[in-house]
């Protein structure tokens, strides 16, 4: 009877044994299935990881945004693949069917997700440029301004201080968060090329400028109107006035000279002695004012042809020009833009 006793114990504890060693095989496999096939967040998020960012400083980012579905899941799968020793910089996205083991191979590989570094609105100025470029990279600003002003720097991309304006056409540019000032630049070298095509350089040819010229007015057709369909016609002036051999009498290039810190141009502004200046001297400025967009670039290559000369804002004031052959008929259209301008001014006065 003891002995039967006794048998039926050890059974009894050989089967707590064998369920508690596969409830142990169970929590383990459910574990790995949770870290390996598991959706680790509830939504699609995007992280910038800084070269000074700690793995523990990422998890607890990870954490603050309130979208992981399991905070342990994800600190076992750092420490499985060494994300928890260290982790690379760069910018990633996490979808709603990552898993954790994913989620930290991709920061501890550098597996990141391009970003797009958008170049639009007005570029005047390097600083202006160099500012748009930190904004949206890991570069910082005052690398990116070095660059702009280094002519050793810029030969490697067929430019120089002086026209790099020309050499970089506002666009969308896909690239890594982490790219070096080589790789940015080398993609907007990519750009140029692409965008001037045989095409391009044959409507250039025709109209009698270079690359470089062709950027060059475009940059001052962008300085005198954001309206697109009138662009084709004020190219056509400039151009009527280069092959007729008058100044250009820009303003866009008056403003240039005094860095943009004009409120408006008077007539004392009109005499400072800059290669810039085509009040003073005659033909295109040595280079791009602005960094000139596609339209205006296209707006050059297909001017419009007529006989215009001269072109001011219109009266009715709503940022559009009307354009003369002639400079009797331009001193009455400039007249009427002065005065309809005084009366808004006086109106406003009144208010």
């Amino acid at each position: 009877m003891a002995k039967k006793k006794k048998s039926s114990g050890s059974l009894v504890l050989t089967l707590l044994v064998l369920m508690a060693v596969v409830g142990v095989l169970l929590m383990f496999t459910g574990r790995l299935y949770k870290d390996y096939r598991g959706r680790a967040f509830s939504r699609q998020f995007e992280l910038c990881v800084t070269p000074d960012m700690s793995p523990e400083t990422v998890l607890d980012s990870i954490f603050a945004l309130g979208y992981a579905r399991d905070e342990a899941s994800i600190r076992r799968s750092f420490s499985r693949v060494g994300a928890d020793k260290a982790v690379k910089p760069g910018h990633y996205t996490f979808d709603t069917r990552s898993s954790a083991i994913y989620a930290a191979r991709m920061l501890s590989r550098g597996w990141q997700t391009p970003v797009n570094l958008v170049l639009s609105g007005t570029i005047r100025t390097k600083q202006g440029l160099a500012r748009k470029i930190a904004n949206q990279m890991m570069v910082d600003s005052i690398s990116v301004l070095e660059a702009l002003r280094s002519n050793e720097f810029l030969s490697a991309y067929g430019t120089d201080t002086s026209n790099v304006f020309a050499s970089i056409i506002p666009d969308t540019y896909q690239l890594y968060w982490t790219a070096s000032l080589e790789d940015i630049f080398a993609k907007f070298k990519q750009g140029y090329d692409a965008f001037w095509t045989p095409e391009r350089d044959a409507k250039a040819e025709e109209i009698g400028l270079s690359r470089l010229e062709v950027s060059t007015l475009a940059s001052i057709v962008d300085g005198e109107s954001r309206y697109q369909p009138e662009q084709p016609a004020i190219a056509g002036v400039y151009l009527n006035r280069l092959r007729k051999g008058m100044k250009l009498q820009a303003d866009p290039t008056v403003a240039y000279c005094f860095g943009y810190s004009l409120n408006r141009i008077l007539t004392a502004h009109l005499s400072v002695d800059s290669p810039y200046n085509t009040y003073r001297y005659a033909g295109l400025p040595p280079g791009p004012i602005s960094c000139p967009p596609k339209n205006c670039l296209d707006a050059v290559l297909n001017a419009e042809r007529h006989n215009y000369l001269f072109f001011c804002a219109d009266a009715s004031l709503n940022g559009s020009h009307v354009f003369a052959e002639t400079y009797p008929e331009h001193l009455v259209n400039a007249k009427a833009f002065q005065k309809a301008l005084t009366e808004r001014l006086k109106a406003k006065g009144n208010k």
